[in-house]
């Protein structure tokens, strides 16, 4: 493992003393930094998600322009049910919507069984490009929806406040 410049981060995360609280920010290549707008003005966030070069761009974008004690990879928790079939659109004001969400057991029969290292290339190789762009700056971070997340886009096609379609799923078919 590399050496980093800066391991306040993870020496919090392994409950070691540390001189202050590491810095980072939820949604870090965010809205909030022109940069980051600029980049964004170029091409759509799954476009932006999926080619490395960008993803990598933004992820340190925060680390170079505030100083931030980690950098969090540019991705959505949503590339895995793509992977596996799923297409969705990103809207700006309703957030994540997919046009054919699971609602029985032939749409659930429907997804792809995956190999990360083929239909989620992308990531990996962002992880790369990013790892090499930090030269051991800052430790790089990641962050994954859980299975339940997942499959609550995956069955209401869209946020919810009350998993009413999921509620069925599950109430009328606990077997799938």
């Amino acid at each position: 493992m590399e050496k980093l410049k800066n391991d306040l981060f993870l020496r919090a995360c392994k409950k070691l003393p540390v001189e202050r609280t590491p810095i980072w920010i939820m949604r870090q290549a965010g809205r909030y930094l022109p940069e980051y707008r600029a980049v964004r003005a170029k091409a759509d966030f799954i476009t932006m998600c999926k080619t490395p070069e960008l993803a990598a761009e933004v992820t340190i974008q925060p680390v170079d322009i505030i100083g931030v004690d980690a950098a969090i990879i540019f991705s959505d928790i949503l590339v895995i049910p793509e992977a596996m079939g799923m297409q969705f659109e990103m809207h700006e004001a309703k957030g994540p919507i997919f046009h054919n969400p699971i609602r029985n057991e032939n749409d659930a029969n429907q997804l792809k069984k995956i190999d990360p290292t083929k239909e989620l290339k992308y990531v990996l190789d962002a992880v790369r490009l990013t790892k090499q762009n930090l030269n051991g700056r800052v430790p790089l971070i990641g962050f994954s929806g859980s299975p339940w997340t997942l499959l609550t886009y995956m069955v209401e096609g869209r946020g919810s406040k009350n998993f009413s379609e999921l509620k069925k799923l599950i109430y009328n078919r606990p077997e799938l």
